[in-house]
């Protein structure tokens, strides 16, 4: 199978000033914004943020993975109801609703977007649709780290964005781990938060994941 090459003009960061902007829009659309200078500084402040006490589920991203916030959660020891740790011995036949459930409605879900745009929309793709209950609601707080090379003028370049460069590197993810191709099978595009404080997103200076 061949595998295309994801589109060199999403990988750089984003200038401050684009990157103030998506976070004014962001805070205008009810989300709580914070402007952190890496990975190593989103790590520590996700800590902070989560009760040690609380359900947590981390969705797939390769922004956690290498910040090592996935590492954290689920193999630390440090939240006893993270949630992924616990789904991953269940029986996926037998236990699948209750897998579904434990998904859908964490206290937390950390995660990453494939798009931000500047005038604050953020844009969230998946082959099995498995992590969009948590983020669409679900959950009771959602936290996003978000990379600066993820943020983009409008809707139809981060859909672009989605396209041609994070599709591509999450296929020849899935098809070294699973053996299969990824797909955007669903799309959610979450514009605003309808209370304040439900949606955290720590927008990164640097660039981070795909």
């Amino acid at each position: 199978m061949t595998v295309s090459t994801p589109a060199t003009q999403f990988t750089d960061p984003a200038p401050a000033d684009r990157l103030e902007r998506a976070a004014a829009a962001l805070a205008a659309h009810r989300f709580t914004v914070e402007i952190l200078d890496d990975a190593a500084a989103a790590r520590t402040r996700v800590q902070e943020l989560i009760p040690q006490d609380a359900s947590v589920f981390t969705t797939a991203s390769e922004t956690l993975r290498l910040s090592g916030i996935d590492d954290d959660i689920n193999t630390s020891g440090r939240y006893r109801a993270a949630v992924k740790p616990r789904a991953v011995t269940m029986d996926r036949v037998t236990e699948a609703d209750d897998i579904r459930r434990l998904i859908a409605v964490p206290d937390v879900v950390v995660g990453s977007v494939a798009a931000l745009t500047e005038t604050g929309s953020l844009v969230v793709a998946s082959a099995s649709g498995s992590q969009l209950p948590a983020y669409a609601g679900g959950a009771g707080r959602t936290i996003l780290v978000v990379g600066a090379q993820k943020v983009v003028p409008d809707l139809d370049t981060a859909l672009r964005r989605l396209e041609e460069h994070a599709l591509p590197l999450e296929t020849a993810r899935a098809l070294e781990v699973y053996g299969q191709p990824s797909s955007v099978n669903q799309l959610l595009v979450l514009n605003a938060q309808p209370l304040t404080g439900q949606g955290i997103v720590l927008l990164l200076r640097e660039a981070i994941g795909f």
